[in-house]
């Protein structure tokens, strides 16, 4: 049972680290050790580029210090370097990769508290600049890009509480416009792009406790409208889009605690049905899709603490499987799919306290 709710001092306590990852293999698969970032950070992002680097932005430190540092992390060298400071420092913001190449971070938490400011980083010059700010500061948001290239952002934990109005962000004029609100507000929510350009918005926590409750943003309309509920309500869960089109939401919290269950979306008939289960529940994981279509999960909290296992999904027969193991437990940490299919594991906090290490998965790609 999870006795306490999830706010912007979440995970905060300050632990030096001292962590030497091994490698652990388990057949084809295995996870590896690769350069560490410069300092221990959770509540970071982590964005893939177009040239197949890694931006890893904020979060917070050791020592409860808001980041204002920014690193990149290059799969050739397999060693991160410091890029650029943002304005702000920040954590619990999102980080979207734009059309042209450029990032947009918005939002978080800081020292001036919840954030509505947001910034640009330029991989060409390695800075960031201000952009247009949002109308509203928030934290646990989501950004979801667009197929017009503008992006999505909903709900999240405001000043007032849960919040119920979402923006575009148009990078043609560098600025964020209201877009039709929500019917519940929520955060800890996901927000899945579907294959014919709508939004799922599922899950998270809002006034009424946790949430069973889905949504679809149409862009041709800037229209949020019902669609079924799951089974379970839960928040910190993955909603990741599988090859078929439809969408696997894994995990989280509710109000029975950590979850192992999942449940499946259907585009085409607007409903979610169950799938097979994990065989440990956990929160604020990580869910990666693998180019050869399956679904790699990884670390996350559960009732045993800190997790270092991974599982994977297969969608042609509905079952996870547990994977070889991280070297690690881990949970906030960030998942990226690099170009040449591995995965890279950046961050979070485990039983040593706030993580600089980084691993790469490798196998099934």
């Amino acid at each position: 049972m999870v006795a306490a709710r999830p706010r912007a001092t979440l995970f905060l306590a300050g632990i030096s680290l001292v962590l030497t990852i091994s490698t652990r293999t388990a057949g084809a698969q295995s996870f590896k050790s690769t350069g560490s970032m410069s300092t221990g950070r959770i509540g970071h992002t982590a964005t893939l580029l177009n040239g197949g680097k890694v931006l890893v932005t904020a979060g917070v430190g050791p020592t409860f210090n808001y980041i204002g540092s920014a690193e990149l992390y290059d799969p050739s060298t397999e060693t991160f370097s410091p890029s650029g400071n943002l304005a702000a420092a920040r954590i619990f913001h999102t980080a979207t990769l734009l059309n042209d190449g450029k990032v947009l971070v918005a939002g978080g938490i800081g020292y001036s508290g919840f954030n509505a400011s947001a910034e640009l980083y330029n991989p060409s010059t390695g800075t960031f600049t201000h952009t247009g700010s949002m109308a509203t500061a928030r934290i646990y948001h989501t950004a979801t890009p667009l197929n017009s290239g503008k992006v999505l952002v909903t709900g999240g934990l405001g000043s007032g509480g849960d919040l119920v109005s979402a923006e575009l962000y148009d990078p043609s004029s560098g600025t964020f416009s209201s877009t039709g609100g929500m019917a519940t507000g929520r955060y800890l929510h996901t927000a899945t792009l579907l294959n014919r350009g709508k939004v799922l918005i599922a899950g998270g926590t809002g006034s009424s406790g946790y949430l069973a409750s889905a949504e679809l943003y149409d862009p041709s309309t800037g229209v949020f409208s019902p669609t079924a509920s799951m089974a379970t309500r839960r928040d910190g869960h993955t909603a990741t889009l599988l090859d078929n089109g439809k969408v696997l939401v894994i995990g989280g919290v509710g109000s029975s605690g950590y979850l192992a269950s999942t449940e499946l979306y259907d585009p085409s008939t607007r409903t979610f049905s169950p799938t097979g289960s994990m065989t440990t529940g956990r929160y604020l994981h990580t869910a990666t899709r693998l180019n050869g279509g399956k679904v790699l999960v990884t670390g996350g909290l559960g009732s045993s603490g800190y997790l270092a296992s991974a599982e994977l999904y297969d969608p042609s027969t509905g079952t996870f499987s547990v994977t070889v193991s991280m070297a690690t437990g881990r949970n906030g940490q960030q998942a990226t799919l690099l170009d040449d299919g591995k995965v890279l594991i950046t961050g979070g906090i485990g039983p040593s306290g706030y993580l600089a290490s980084a691993e790469l998965y490798v196998g099934l790609h």
